[in-house]
């Protein structure tokens, strides 16, 4: 697993920012002015600073926006080879400092970076979000390796600052660990090591189970099953307890799509862009991200988190279009496009799950169309929901973590499109709506007691240019937001 920078919080020490060899940052509030750590690092470079600021000031972009920054290379008086200047105000917001701190850590490389934070209302969110941003998935890179160095924070108040950062760098060891898997290949990302990887957090205090092909036929999971049926990779179900809330509390299940590899089987994708389906399980990698980041924080709530894990391959066992298929439910389904496979491996879950653990709300999180795409691009993931107060609780969430959600629509007219003459549904509905079918599907395995979300994450899983707070490639989407509706209202105390 890529490691987190390591983060230290201290009082301001002038001697050691005099001796920092990597990079210094300082914080101006929109006039420029510097606070009192400010001004003693402008006296180490004997004026320097200020005569910078004071151009920047005069400049024809009017100063510095709010987050930004500048960069004085080897300034004077200093051992630091950069000195950035980052512009935040004193007390700001949660967002802000994450946003600046996201600028720093993607400045940072590897050298080691010194903040002077001072006065600064957040310096554990500053960190946090220079954390998240100073990712890099090097595993496969001969001689390259992510980044070393430090991060350094000084600050008026280094012991509340160390406590408050310690749940957020949790979050932050759950969203690496949820790209490190959404980035692998799937040659080295199998159904088995995949699993593997779940049971080792059991060093977390999780409880981890994994159920072989015997056990998912024994429970009818034949939808699951035939999904991963052509592969030479054994189909698997991994279910991760965390327990931190009341014994008899029922727990909030977060259900995940686990395919390793999507060949479209064989209604098979075309050759162009297939590399990227090793991102396919990228809803089973969110929901082991928010149980590693809720273990690590020891989360005073009942969460359960159960992934399919299935590679979709075409071969002389592979399903086939036409093919009826009885879910756990005791449903029939007619599988008219082996390609729309995610919707057959979540459906036995979440009735496991609904059947086992009887949750008191129940998320699943999918790369699940290419049609969430079309639709909302890759800013916001679909949110669809049979319980407005569930909802509403999840986007506010989203809106706290800055993680783009949307909620689209469900409706019978939309369920009308599953109408099969030979099942008792297909698992298309055709090209219209074809991300709301697919969520109309889901919500015919989900009970009518049961709260329920199905996010709809094709489109923000893993990205081709850098976001705020990742580079290019997996984002680890969701860790946050699913983190923040835990403490939001599933959390004791």
């Amino acid at each position: 697993m890529t490691q987190l920078t390591k983060v230290s919080f201290d009082a301001t020490d002038i001697e050691q920012i005099k001796q920092t060899r990597g990079r210094v940052a300082v914080i101006v509030d929109k006039t420029g002015r510097l606070d009192a750590a400010g001004r003693r690092v402008n006296r180490l470079t004997r004026g320097a600073l200020a005569r910078a600021l004071a151009t920047k000031a005069a400049s024809k972009d009017g100063g510095l926006t709010e987050a930004g920054h500048f960069t004085l290379d080897f300034p004077a008086g200093m051992e630091a080879e950069a000195l950035d200047v980052i512009c935040l105000p004193r007390s700001a917001s949660a967002a802000l400092a994450r946003k600046a701190g996201a600028n720093l850590g993607k400045l940072r490389g590897k050298a080691d970076l010194l903040i002077c934070a001072g006065t600064l209302v957040r310096p554990a969110e500053l960190a946090m979000g220079a954390v998240l941003r100073d990712y890099r998935f090097a595993d496969h890179k001969t001689g390259d390796e992510a980044p070393k160095g430090a991060i350094t924070v000084m600050c008026s108040a280094p012991d509340q600052a160390r406590t408050d950062a310690a749940p957020l760098l949790a979050v932050a060891a759950g969203t690496f660990l949820t790209r490190d898997l959404v980035n692998e290949p799937a040659n080295v990302l199998t159904t088995t090591s995949f699993a593997e990887r779940l049971v080792q957090m059991q060093d977390l205090g999780l409880k981890v189970e994994v159920l072989e092909e015997d056990a998912l036929e024994a429970l009818g999971m034949r939808t699951l099953l035939a999904v991963g049926q052509g592969s030479d990779s054994p189909s698997k179900v991994v279910v991760m307890e965390w327990r931190g809330g009341a014994q008899d509390a029922a727990p909030l299940a977060l259900i995940g799509k686990g395919v390793v590899f999507d060949t479209g089987g064989i209604s098979l994708k075309p050759a162009a862009g297939m590399e990227d389906m090793t991102m396919d399980m990228g809803g089973a990698g969110t929901v082991a991200g928010a149980m590693c980041a809720l273990a690590k924080r020891r989360a005073k709530a009942n969460v359960v988190g159960i992934v399919g894990l299935v590679e979709n391959m075409p071969s002389g066992n592979a399903v086939r279009p036409g093919d009826v298929v009885r879910s756990m439910k005791g449903d029939t389904v007619e599988i008219l496009n082996t390609d729309a496979e995610g919707r057959l491996v979540l459906c036995d879950i979440m009735w496991y799950a609904q059947e086992r653990f009887a949750p008191a709300g129940m998320i699943d999180l999918a790369t699940l169309t290419g049609a969430i795409i079309i639709g909302l691009g890759h800013e916001n993931a679909g949110v669809f929901s049979n319980n407005d107060a569930l909802c509403s609780a999840f986007l506010k969430a989203a809106t706290q973590e800055e993680e783009g959600a949307w909620r689209m629509p469900l409706g019978k007219a939309y369920d009308d499109m599953l109408k099969s003459n030979v099942a008792d549904m297909k698992n298309i509905g055709g090209r219209p709506a074809g991300s709301i079918t697919a969520a109309q599907f889901l919500q015919r395995f989900v009970k009518d007691d049961t709260p329920w979300i199905h996010l709809d994450i094709a489109g923000v899983a893993d990205l081709k240019t850098d976001s705020t707070f990742a580079p290019k490639g997996a984002t680890g989407w969701g860790v946050r937001a699913l983190n923040r509706l835990v403490q939001n209202m599933f959390e004791e105390g």
